[in-house]
């Protein structure tokens, strides 16, 4: 079991951002991050929307270990939900999700009141998630679905979302990402990460050992402290705090405030 943990972090995430690869120099940096901009783009368009659309739906067509990897990112929504209803001050907010995927997050939140922006890097992905807004009744005045990779994002919104998506964002640019993300915010940022434990880490080597014929894109993961200095610095505070962890899927979800 430990192994097959190891091998998902490879391929556990609903939506994506960039995976630059680290350089030795800024010009040879910037290259790779376009190279593998357009990588995970692909990917999402093609192979993974295909993939991930069945694990992020309904469908009966998925083997344990995609039904453990629904459980688990149906976990990380649902607790983020539950606050954002115990807080009962969603209707009528604009809400930034980053990284949308196939509107998990983004339509319960709309169906909550909310006035969503929510953006994908992939153009499959952000009209899946603007079809299924659709046939649940959602105007395109409360959600508006768009493709865009994250650095692009803009506007002032006051909760800003960015859901299982740093798996693919490269150590150094960690904590930009998190500023970036910061400086769309009013009020509120809610995000998730694979945490960078000795475990997890161990795992991820021993995953990296059986690659197998799925592994598409990196995954990084992320020192915990990293993330919350940069929220700090960027004038924000952590509220509340959960950690997901199934079979095949963990992540760490903070919500932190102005």
């Amino acid at each position: 079991m430990k192994v097959s943990l190891a091998t998902a972090i490879l391929l556990v995430t609903p939506a994506a951002a960039f995976v630059p690869s680290v350089g030795p120099s800024a010009s040879s940096t910037k290259l790779s991050v376009i190279d593998d901009k357009t990588e995970v783009r692909e990917y999402f368009n093609t192979e993974g929307f295909n993939r991930w659309n069945k694990i992020y739906s309904e469908s009966d067509d998925v083997n344990s270990v995609q039904m453990d990897i629904r459980d688990g990112h149906g976990q990380t929504i649902s607790k983020i939900l539950n606050w954002v209803e115990a807080d009962g001050d969603i209707k009528g907010k604009t809400v930034c999700d980053c990284g949308c995927g196939v509107g998990s997050l983004a339509i319960p939140l709309a169906q909550m009141g909310a006035k969503i922006s929510a953006s994908d890097i992939s153009d499959s992905m952000a009209n899946e998630a603007g079809r299924r807004a659709k046939e649940l009744g959602i105007k395109d005045n409360q959600a508006k679905f768009y493709t865009s990779d994250l650095e692009s994002v803009s506007g002032k919104y006051d909760t800003v979302t960015c859901v299982d998506v740093a798996i693919h964002y490269p150590t150094e640019k960690m904590a930009e990402m998190v500023k970036h993300l910061c400086s769309l915010s009013d009020r509120r940022v809610l995000i998730s990460f694979a945490p960078k434990t000795w475990y997890y880490t161990l795992l991820k080597k021993i995953g990296e050992l059986f690659p197998g014929p799925s592994k598409t894109t990196r995954a990084y993961l992320h020192e915990e402290e990293v993330v919350r200095k940069a929220l700090e610095e960027s004038g924000f505070k952590v509220q509340r705090e959960e950690m997901t962890a199934t079979n095949f899927y963990f992540s760490r979800l903070l919500e932190a405030t102005k």
